[in-house]
């Protein structure tokens, strides 16, 4: 049974007694603690015992306190900056490929689920954790669970609904992967089902009936012929894109079928409110004979927030050109929650979710310096 946060009190220790499976070594560098995590299996729903693991290491660190709730851990310098920035990443990843344990070959290249997405950046953030104790800047390290599930059952999700002040910051960092690359903002998505309804009947006999899969034909040309828009925000070219992913109905080969959904995913730019990017697609399909147009999932975009001083010091600390985010990222709700964030990790985003999911060394040792470089100068 899945774990909801009611089931564990904010704020709390594991009982006196009770031991993690395995415990986590922060002391290794963050390619072999990458390495163990991945080996601490961790699928949407499963991941209590690496949420222990984690909050036992973070308790152990005398210059952070530690909090608990659900399985989400957060952890916190009170230093008094002048400034705070959260580090945050999930614990969790998709359903193993027979990908576990990880695999290291001759070339410096870590093999497994989760090495990607995204457990080589929680453990940049694990080792930054602990070996940056007295920051340039306060920090506060989340580490929570679920995201690679629906919007409702997120973690980040939970903790700010509940705890919203634990997250309070001036700037975040979601170390989602991004193949070292700084992005900004994401995409929005939202995901409709669109119904057309008939009547049935024997198909020797369709005249009698009503096919409602004819009558979603409108719906599919629409979609066909649609123009996405690519709007430039912050200097980033966001890319729009609407789409059928899925189509349902008939009821068995001698039957004319009296129900068809199709399911079309709207990714968003920034600059489109939730409520904006909902009244887009329903005037999109409003003369297209829906029956039932019904919401199955919604999440909002993020603006880039490139402008902030905090963003712009850590774009030049770590480099590189930034990115628009094609997809959606838990930067989203520090966005709604009134803070700037970005997309940073080592993964490379186009092997995440893959059977051969991978990430080379190098690149979370480099993530782990750049990132230690940022907030020690």
């Amino acid at each position: 049974m899945d774990r909801t946060p009611a089931d564990r009190p904010a704020d709390t220790a594991r009982p006196a007694g009770e031991t993690p499976r395995t415990a986590l070594d922060l002391g290794q560098d963050a390619a072999l603690l990458t390495a163990q995590l991945v080996d601490f299996p961790s699928e949407s729903g499963t991941e209590e015992p690496l949420a222990d693991a984690i909050e036992t290491a973070l308790r152990e660190l005398p210059h952070l306190t530690v909090h608990r709730y659900g399985n989400n851990v957060i952890a916190r310098t009170e230093l008094g900056r002048a400034e705070r920035v959260v580090l945050a990443g999930h614990i969790d990843t998709v359903p193993i490929a027979e990908n576990v344990p990880s695999r290291l070959d001759e070339e410096g290249v870590l093999w497994g689920c989760g090495t990607c997405d995204m457990k080589s950046g929680v453990a940049v953030q694990l080792r930054i954790a602990r070996t940056v104790p007295a920051p340039n800047r306060d920090l506060t390290f989340v580490f929570y669970d679920n995201e690679e599930v629906a919007a409702e059952r997120n973690g980040l999700r939970h903790v700010a609904e509940a705890h919203p002040e634990w997250l309070e910051a001036d700037f975040a960092v979601l170390l989602e992967p991004s193949d070292q690359q700084v992005e900004g903002g994401c995409q929005g998505t939202l995901r409709v089902l669109l119904r057309t309804r008939g009547e049935r009947a024997h198909s020797a006999r369709s005249w009698m009936g009503s096919n409602a899969i004819h009558a979603a034909a409108p719906i599919l040309a629409r979609l066909a012929a649609y123009q996405p828009r690519y709007p430039v925000i912050d200097g980033l070219e966001y890319r729009e894109g609407l789409n059928a992913v899925r189509i349902e109905g008939g009821v068995a080969g001698n039957v004319i079928p009296d129900l068809c959904t199709v399911t079309v995913n709207f990714r968003y730019a920034p600059d489109r409110s939730e409520e904006e990017a909902l009244a887009h697609v329903r005037e999109v399909f409003a003369d297209c004979g829906v029956d039932e147009f019904v919401v199955d999932d919604h999440s909002g975009a993020a603006m880039p927030g490139l402008s902030h001083p905090a963003a712009r010091a850590f774009i030049e600390a770590v480099g590189g050109t930034p990115q628009p985010k094609y997809g959606w990222t838990d930067v989203s709700r520090f966005s709604a929650l009134g803070v700037p964030a970005v997309n940073y990790g080592p993964g490379n985003p186009h092997l995440a979710h893959k059977r051969d999911e991978r990430v080379h060394t190098g690149k979370i040792l480099a993530a782990e310096d750049r990132l230690r470089g940022w907030l020690t100068a």
